[in-house]
């Protein structure tokens, strides 16, 4: 079968005629494949000749390539319908984004022409309204969670105590917090470095009151030997001076939760509290958003979670000029 030309008709998500993109991959498809997850037959292999993709009645062999210079504006088109289809609009959003990408190198490496290529690239993005993700913790919750650690005698307990301080205290993602080192944390002032965080970017954190407290009794059971801040405990009590995993830090919040019998969480809703807390005891959305390490405001307000008992405050603030 020839490929798609320019002049073909814009085909549907299920056409018989959907090109496939060079090396653009849809999420989950295999590294190597060049032709889209909806197309393949029961006997075709992608990258490896072990690696199945997806059944369909579709015979062997049945479906047309399409190199990147051919790539015109009805097959972006019809691309961006399928991943509106198939996928979120974060993930479609980011598969087009990784389409204009791939369009403007081959434009500047002269393998399509001008027009074409404003043409294939001249797409909107995926709009929809989703509930949020994730929850921020209430102040019991927190309390029974720093509860549980304290009354652990173990230095897992001074530890977990500590973690929860910086994700929430401070802010931290998971990530960030596996790679503070004793060096990065200054005991006069609370002052937490926070290097090369999301995005390569570096910023200052700072552990106060509580937090401040948590760090400096994990610290005592520490030692001040160099190395990482956080050390992994095992159940016997024993400190390894190595660095500490994500995903142990998220077993450890886990396994807490349900010994506080705390409702199910991710270490990153403890950053969302971090935001919310804030900006309902009146910091203002620049600053927290320099403390989060946010780019801009915007994403620090998809962070928000305060309910309705803060907007019923806030609507409060309205004098109304009318007495009976």
């Amino acid at each position: 079968m020839r490929p798609t030309t320019a002049h073909s008709p814009i085909p549907t998500p299920r056409s018989k005629t959907w090109p496939s993109l060079g090396s653009f991959h849809p999420i989950g498809s295999p590294r190597g494949c060049t032709s889209p997850a909806w197309e393949k037959g029961p006997g075709e292999r992608c990258g490896r000749p072990s690696t199945p993709w997806r059944r369909s009645s579709q015979a062997v062999g049945a479906t047309p390539t399409l190199e990147w210079p051919r790539v015109r504006y009805q097959h972006t088109a019809a691309l961006r319908a399928v991943l509106l289809e198939r996928y979120q609009p974060a993930t479609a959003n980011k598969h087009l984004a990784a389409l204009r990408g791939v369009l403007r190198e081959a434009w500047q490496l002269g393998q399509i022409g001008a027009e074409d290529y404003h043409r294939g690239v001249n797409l909107s993005a995926v709009k929809a309204t989703t509930l949020p993700r994730g929850r921020a913790l209430t102040r019991r919750e927190l309390r029974s969670l720093f509860g549980v650690c304290q009354q652990d005698g173990r230095p897992s307990g001074a530890r977990d105590a500590a973690l929860l301080a910086v994700l929430y205290g401070a802010g931290l993602r998971r990530s960030e917090v596996v790679t503070l080192d004793l060096a990065d944390y200054e005991l006069e002032t609370g002052t937490l470095t926070v290097r090369a965080g999301k995005g390569r970017k570096d910023r200052i954190a700072y552990a106060t009151n509580g937090s401040r407290a948590a760090l400096t009794a994990w610290l005592t059971v520490r030692g001040m030997d160099h190395g990482a801040l956080f050390w992994p405990v095992d159940q016997a009590g024993r400190m390894t001076a190595r660095r500490m995993t994500s995903q142990s830090i998220l077993e450890i919040l886990e396994r807490r939760a349900r010994q506080a019998r705390v409702a199910r969480f991710s270490p990153h809703d403890l950053r969302r509290t971090f935001i919310s807390d804030l900006l309902d005891a009146g910091a203002d959305i620049t600053t927290v958003a320099a403390l989060a390490g946010h780019a801009s405001v915007t994403t620090t307000s998809r962070y928000d979670r305060r309910g309705e008992q803060t907007k019923c405050r806030t609507a409060e603030l309205l004098v109304v000029p009318f007495e009976t």
